[in-house]
């Protein structure tokens, strides 16, 4: 027998869209931990200039990207005197995404993800996703992409890796149904009185996970868990109907998988994004990360408790946009892009992000989608719609 601790390999060349946020300070996080292992190559971050400055001093790529081309002076005068290269804008985001690298992490936030992660899927290697619009917004197309380059995708989202982690591909047929998990946020027993007074500190401080301003939003309303419905409809073999949300607030049980025979396989730990991005980063091995380790003992309790639809729409918003085709999607994530941005500006209010969700996917009806530009047209075309309603209150 082969003692894997000594027989480390050479190490994996990383690609990172999106190192200056969440996602992208928790990879480097596990880099920096286990030097040996991996070597970065590129790094894109969007406006902070000087984080992703400091990253490129320490990890020394061949390629960093600032997607903002303001900063971009900034970026190149500061890296002078390195052989680093330095580009701006989505044709160099495009040609990070295209270096020979074994694992991509797709970490750029929002519909400015598509692009470069589609690209990166065109490469036919391993592309770790955490970008949500992508498969929100062009699910189907990725799909296709996938099966035509023959890349490996690998969800970092926490609920479908942890699906991916028990999911028996070779035996699809013999899966009932699938569980996301939702911790239920901060108002999980908040009135909707309260619920309409709430300020967007409140929403930012979720109770378990260390977020973006903009996920935890999702989070407090729920539509992040609409979104992962129907992300996890293009990840895995499943109808829509086969797929559930339970709110659990422990956040320990990430997500389960039932099968036909009554056996239900899931995925614990503590709730620390390191843990699914080090599982996509050492895929098909698991390797050793400084996070903690789940005690039961000390959790105690696991509680469940179905979702309180009344409280929170959006999971149904969610689902019936799923059920009506490619575009409903689209609109829905370009809307509450928007809304999120507006409450979080103090704008509106937190029960307003919903309803100007709805009211915008009541308005809109975009024709067919043929590409990707037609993809990009009904994002635009749902945002406008969305800052004019907002104009109007």
């Amino acid at each position: 027998m082969t003692n894997s601790s000594t027989n480390i390999g050479p190490p994996k060349s990383l690609t990172l869209l999106g190192s200056t946020g969440s996602i992208g300070q928790n990879t480097l996080n596990l880099v920096r931990n286990s030097p040996k292992k991996f070597e970065v190559i590129a790094l894109t971050g969007n406006k902070n200039v000087k984080l992703l400055i400091e990253q490129a001093r320490e990890f020394l790529p061949k390629l960093v990207v600032v997607a903002d081309a303001a900063l971009y002076s900034e970026l190149k005068r500061e890296l002078s005197g390195t052989d680093i290269q330095v580009g701006c804008g989505l044709a160099a985001l495009n040609d990070a995404a295209e270096l020979n690298s074994d694992i991509v992490i797709a970490g750029i936030v929002g519909i400015a993800g598509l692009t470069p992660t589609l690209t990166a899927i065109k490469q036919g290697g391993i592309v770790a996703l955490a970008n949500k619009e992508c498969l929100v917004c062009a699910g189907q197309l990725f799909i296709d992409e996938i099966v035509k380059s023959g890349a490996t995708l690998i969800p970092v989202d926490s609920e479908h890796n942890a699906i991916f982690q028990v999911f028996d591909f070779e035996k699809a047929n013999s899966v009932e149904s699938l569980t996301l998990t939702a911790s239920g946020g901060p108002f999980l027993n908040t009135s909707l009185s309260e619920m309409a007074a709430a300020t967007p500190m409140q929403a930012k401080s979720h109770p378990n996970w260390k977020m973006g301003a903009k996920i935890s939003v999702d989070s407090a309303t729920m539509m992040n868990k609409g979104l992962e419905l129907i992300e996890a409809y293009y990840l895995f073999p499943v109808e829509e109907e086969q797929i559930n949300v339970v709110i659990h607030p422990q956040s320990v049980i990430h997500s389960l998988v039932n099968y036909k025979d009554g056996s239900v396989l899931a995925q614990l730990g503590t709730p620390d994004m390191r843990t699914p991005i080090s599982y996509a980063l050492a895929w098909p091995e698991r390797m050793e990360t400084n996070t903690s380790k789940l005690d039961l003992a000390k959790v105690g309790n696991l509680s469940f408790q179905a979702p309180d639809h009344r409280r929170f729409p959006a999971i149904d918003i969610s689902r019936n946009c799923l059920k009506g085709g490619a575009v409903p999607p689209i609109i829905l994530n370009a809307a509450n892009e928007i809304a999120v941005d507006a409450f979080l500006e103090n704008r509106i209010g937190f029960l307003d992000i919903v309803r100007i969700v709805e009211e915008v996917l009541a308005k809109i009806h975009f024709g067919n989608l043929n590409s990707i530009e037609d993809i990009y047209s009904c994002d635009i075309e749902a945002r406008e719609k969305s800052l004019e309603i907002l104009s109007g209150l």
